[in-house]
């Protein structure tokens, strides 16, 4: 045993779980978790244990575990106790006031049409359209003044429970393969359609989940990814729609080395056949690349582009015939690299763009003669033209405001890039560059976007325990410029960073009167790779330090009072709100927590877990271990009984097969046990739903529900 499991095995014994490094809040009460049923918390339901909970023995430390039996989300056990806790959401909700203001208020704004950007394949051009007051959008193909819907999910599923997740025309426009899946789940079928009719040419193939589809030149053949055959086999897949037999014929040209691992695959240049295979988080990838060329399609001659290595690199091809490549290589906020594809590594890249000190690269597209780049400087997007051959600067492109910009494409007949902008008062427009040019149009021509409502920006910088500066982003209206109820966000997982892009949920509720921050935590990508090290893995009670100080930070500044604070996170971010309301009750008043991890201990035997050890850590590590119970919210639910802990509403959905749904059950259960009987703590909980796209209806429900509770407990009182 390591020194500092035996330490913690050591401390285990005087108390549950004891944070690894000193954090700014004072220590709370824990006591030891008892093996025996709970009782129910005076004056609400309480969830009954299983008369001999759980007890893992794990590095010798005895872990209780009295709620697994939520894990089970279909026993007849689990469905009474969801039907109480929908009973108990049902009553509170029903006295929140700006419950129904809110709902039509972000109805009303996300009632404009919304468009992806074209794509051009064979003289044809392919979008999506979500018209307004619509639920899904719908896959149009578009020319000489008229459009016809190609696949609708509405039509497909009346009662909207399918969702349109990914689709790619043929290069000759016949055909296009559309990706669908059903009640949340994400894992769904590849559907190959005539453009013209609309009808499936062959039977789906099945056990997709967002795979890419790369179309070969030739006709009626692709590349796509497949996670599993049935046969536990993993890869990337070559079909052949002529030989009809749907995916019983299809040839693995490249398997996937590692069992935690997510394949991509694009076709460059119809030529360059290039695989990655992803690790569990996005820390690094694997890159190979294959000449197609003369026959090869099904047995690519492979080139390692970069393998074993702990880097991340994106590929694209130029024109010229170079392979461009934006990594971490050396650069931790990403610069942009050329090679020849006949001798791909790194020892022979030539740096073309380089890393910039203040700002992330965060994608870029080698469009004619030109590579375009988007940069993010701290949740805002800035976009470049540069010179391929040495990287220096030709123009920059005046965007619409201070905002978030989508991965630039160059999808133009004539030259043109296209991408979406958005920011936190405009709805995401698709913008088309002409080549050359710096003040990109809307696209389709005559989509301007209505006149925002004037927000502003601006930043404070908290000093985390260990003394970081952790910057904070705050909007208000100038209309309500004052101290007021506060929603506090935060992410920080994963190296993703905060981008400030629409959300009708956050702009309903700044219009309302209240004021929405964004913590910049570590974890997240927002100042690059190391940033975003700096709070995982053994790190990642950082990032909950750094929320915590964010909190307390908008408080001591006057933005907000503690009663009028409200935190809100979901999914990674879920796990941070609640683990930094159960380190500091006293933080909030309030605490939003949408589908979030909560068992720490078990978090790789729950949804995908299991491929998120690079980021958190795994329980198999006595250091690992011992950092995840630092911070576990279920956990430090189970030892703090008669915690006066802030309100919290849980949000959970039954189809989620990324974070399981069983974190947002036990974690429910361990807190309502534990909190003062006059602490609400509600779930939310949907069926035929999970982590992804949803309709439009469910969605607005979801966002006025929380932000309705949020209101409620933080004093918000509309004031338009």
């Amino acid at each position: 045993m390591t020194g500092a499991a035996a330490r913690f095995k050591d401390e285990r014994r005087a108390q549950p779980f004891t944070r690894i490094r000193p954090c700014p809040c004072p220590p709370t009460p824990l006591v030891q978790v008892s093996t025996a049923p709970f009782h129910r918390a005076p004056g609400r339901p309480g969830a009954r244990t299983a008369p001999a909970p759980a007890v893992d023995t794990v590095h010798g430390v005895p872990v209780a575990d009295p709620y697994r039996w939520l894990e089970d989300p279909d026993s007849a056990a689990t469905r009474r106790w969801l039907a109480e806790q929908d009973r108990e959401f049902t009553r509170a909700a029903a006295g929140w006031p700006l419950r129904g203001r809110l709902a039509a208020d972000i109805r009303r704004l996300v009632a404009t049409d919304l468009w992806s950007p074209p794509v051009h394949r064979g003289g044809r051009v392919f979008a999506t359209r979500r018209a307004a007051g619509a639920d899904h959008p719908v896959l149009l193909v578009i020319g000489g003044g008229t459009e016809h819907v190609v696949f609708d999910p509405a039509a497909d599923d009346p009662s909207g429970r399918t969702t349109l997740d990914a689709w790619e025309p043929s290069p000759d426009g016949l055909l296009v393969a559309v990706q669908t899946s059903t009640g949340g789940t994400e894992r769904g079928a590849l559907r190959v359609l005539s453009t013209d009719t609309g009808l499936p040419v062959e039977e789906p193939i099945r056990g997709v989940r967002y795979s890419h589809v790369a179309w070969l030149p030739g006709p009626g053949a692709f590349y796509y990814v497949r996670r599993d055959d049935g046969d536990g086999r993993r890869g990337v897949w070559l079909h052949r729609i002529a030989e009809g037999r749907g995916h019983r014929g299809d040839v693995l040209v490249r398997p996937c080395t590692g069992a935690r691992t997510v394949p991509g695959v694009r076709l460059l240049r119809d030529r360059w056949l290039v695989v990655t295979e992803s690790h569990g988080t996005g820390h690094r990838n694997d890159l190979w690349i294959a000449d197609i060329s003369g026959g090869r399609e099904a047995d690519p001659p492979w080139r390692e582009v970069h393998a074993g290595r702990d880097i991340e690199s994106e590929p694209d091809m130029g024109p010229d015939g170079l392979l461009y490549l934006r990594t971490t290589l050396e650069a931790p906020r990403r610069r942009i690299c050329a090679a020849d594809p006949g001798a791909p590594g790194p020892a022979h890249w030539r740096e073309v763009v380089p890393e910039a000190p203040d700002s992330t690269l965060d994608g870029f597209a080698a469009t004619g003669t030109e590579l375009l780049i988007a940069r993010t400087r701290m949740g805002i997007s800035e976009v470049s033209a540069h010179d391929p051959r040495d990287g220096s600067l030709l123009r920059r492109v005046d965007l619409p405001g201070e905002g978030m910009v989508t991965r630039p494409a160059a999808s133009g007949d004539d030259g043109s890039a296209h991408f979406c902008y958005a920011d936190v008062a405009t709805q995401q427009t698709v913008l088309a560059l002409p080549p050359g040019t710096t003040r990109p149009r809307p696209w389709p021509p005559g989509a301007d976007p209505p006149a925002p409502p004037r927000v502003r920006r601006r930043t404070v910088r908290c000093r985390s325990a260990d003394g970081t500066l952790v910057p904070v982003t705050l909007f208000s209206t100038a209309a309500h410029d004052e101290s007021g109820p506060t929603i506090l966000h935060a992410y920080g997982g994963f190296g993703r960073p905060r981008q400030f892009g629409f959300s009708a949920t956050v702009l309903a509720w700044l219009l309302a009167g209240g004021r929405y921050a964004v913590a910049h935590v570590r974890g997240g990508g927002d100042a690059g790779r190391e940033w975003h090290m700096r709070g995982a893995r053994r790190n990642k009670i950082r990032s909950v330090e750094d929320l915590i100080a964010a909190g307390d930070a908008l408080v001591a500044a006057g933005y907000c009072t503690r009663g009028q604070l409200c935190l809100s996170g979901g999914s990674a971010g879920g796990l941070l709100v609640l683990a930094a309301a159960m380190l500091r009750p006293d933080l909030c008043s309030a605490v939003i927590a949408s589908a979030p991890l909560a068992d720490m201990a078990r978090f790789e035997r729950l949804g995908l877990g299991s491929m998120w050890t690079r980021e958190f850590g795994t329980a198999a590590d006595p250091d690992d271990f011992a950092a995840l119970m630092s911070y576990s919210p279920y956990h430090r639910a189970l030892a703090g009984h008669g915690q006066r802990y802030p309100a919290v509403l849980i949000t959970g959905f039954h189809g989620d097969t990324r974070t399981d749904a069983a974190h947002a059950r036990k974690m429910c259960a361990a807190l309502r046990a534990a909190a003062a009987p006059a602490v609400p703590v509600l779930l939310r909980y949907e069926h035929g739903v999970g982590h992804g796209p949803r309709s439009v209806t469910r969605a607005i429900e979801l966002a006025a529900d929380a932000h309705a509770f949020a209101a409620a407990r933080t004093g918000l009182l509309s004031r338009y």
